[in-house]
């Protein structure tokens, strides 16, 4: 019988990137792109993450997973919700982007998009007050929980609609300086960040 650290870097199958979405400026529409360029340590080509004046940290991608786009709209009584009202960079379907997340200290993981990519998941990706905008009131908390992910570029490289998506053990190269490896994840609800935190992160 496998043990848990092992069942944590077992999946199913691989994922696929649906989905490209460039953010110019904060409140500008989103661009749908078919690839893009991925810089390491600061994000994609053309995003406003990137080209902030101090790029970095821990929202350097945002993922979104396409399996709950359906559960949002749901939640909020609409027919569909479309990726781009969310406003996360890559839209990943068939692999739980929530499991690529490190549960263990001494067993970082990596997401690997395509053949040139590496994301480490860094944490969720909360929803801010605008979404009451977007999608109705009440928006705010149907998306809790359904938000995405954020990651810090890893390695960098080129990103196409249609790559394989794939979580495994960091590779040895790429191993974090033990200070910034996660620590065991609790399996509570996240702390929310304070309001007017969370509307300066939005987009």
């Amino acid at each position: 019988m496998p043990d848990l650290r092992e069942l944590t870097r077992q999946f199913p199958r691989p994922g696929r990137l649906d989905t490209i979405l460039l953010r110019p400026a904060r409140r500008a529409p989103v661009q749908a792109v078919e690839q893009a360029f991925v810089i390491e340590g600061r994000g994609l080509q053309g995003d406003r993450s990137a080209s902030a004046a101090k790029p970095g940290g821990r929202r350097q991608v945002t993922l979104l997973q396409a399996e709950h786009l359906p559960v949002i709209a749901s939640l909020c009584a609409l027919a569909e919700v479309g990726a781009d009202v969310l406003r996360r960079n890559f839209v990943v379907s068939g692999l739980n982007l929530l499991a690529a997340r490190a549960l263990f200290r001494d067993q970082p993981m990596a997401l690997h998009i395509g053949a040139d990519v590496v994301l480490e998941i860094s944490g969720p990706c909360e929803p801010c007050s605008r979404m009451e905008e977007a999608l109705g009131p009440g928006a705010y908390n149907a998306i809790r929980g359904h938000g995405g992910l954020t990651a810090r570029v890893l390695q960098g490289g080129v990103v196409r609609v249609g790559d394989e998506v794939v979580c495994r053990a960091r590779a040895n190269e790429l191993d974090a300086k033990p200070e910034s490896r996660p620590e065991i994840q609790p399996a509570t609800e996240p702390a929310t960040e304070p309001a007017s935190k969370i509307n300066k992160l939005l987009i």
